[in-house]
């Protein structure tokens, strides 16, 4: 009798062991499922915010997105611009954002820094007839010619004191004429594709510019 009773003990506190043994496993079990998830819901808000700060950056350096403006304009040397997009650029050129054509403006800051390319007209990397071509289609509804120097042959000549937003301003960097053509803003700022910085705003007064400038003028679309 005593040995059966302490045979059924001992085999109830066999299954009572296994039993809570058991139910620890199966809230460890549970315990991991929740870390996973957790973990998982943490890496992948990490690797959102991530990916929202990468945006950021990259809008702040290859593009004017936070309202910054590319320039290499000596004038511009110092400056903060903290405004907003066209006050930005108001403030560069020291006027009123009023005489500003806000879609001109727009499509300079959406162009902003894209690379040189020569032949492009996209993007990826567009040369300085592309944009210009680029721009006249999308701003001023009207076609130019593809080259710089077949645009310099539509253009009503003037003198760089009567030229206005818009006009065209061209260059020669080397010995065969009329090599690069830029967009007129405004108090000698122009817009271009730099070979090294890409789509950036410039001075013509600045040395390298004043010395390689041709000609400028209205283009008859």
């Amino acid at each position: 009798m005593n040995k059966l009773f302490f045979s059924s003990w001992v085999n109830l506190l066999h299954i009572n062991s296994n039993l809570i043994k058991f139910v620890m496993q199966e809230r460890k079990s549970k315990r991991m499922v929740v870390r996973s998830y957790f973990i998982f819901f943490l890496g992948a808000v990490l690797f959102l915010s991530s990916c929202s700060t990468k945006k950021k950056v990259l809008g702040s350096n290859a593009h004017s997105s936070n309202g910054s403006v590319l320039t290499d304009a000596s004038s511009a040397r110092g400056k903060n611009f903290s405004g907003s997009r066209l006050d930005n650029y108001a403030d560069l050129m020291s006027v009123s954002a009023k005489k500003l054509n806000p879609q001109l403006y727009s499509f300079i800051d959406d162009w902003m820094g894209i690379p040189h390319r020569m032949g492009g007209q996209t993007k990826s990397g567009v040369d300085c007839s592309g944009f210009v071509n680029l721009l006249y289609i999308e701003v001023y509804k009207g076609n130019l010619p593809r080259t710089s120097r077949d645009m310099e042959g539509i253009v009503k000549r003037k003198k760089v004191d009567k030229l206005e937003e818009g006009d065209l301003v061209f260059f020669s960097f080397g010995r065969n004429g009329i090599d690069h053509v830029g967009v007129y803003l405004h108090n000698n700022k122009f817009v271009h594709v730099s070979t090294r910085k890409g789509v950036i705003i410039s001075d013509l007064s600045d040395s390298w510019y004043a010395k390689t400038f041709v000609d400028a003028g209205s283009p008859k679309i």
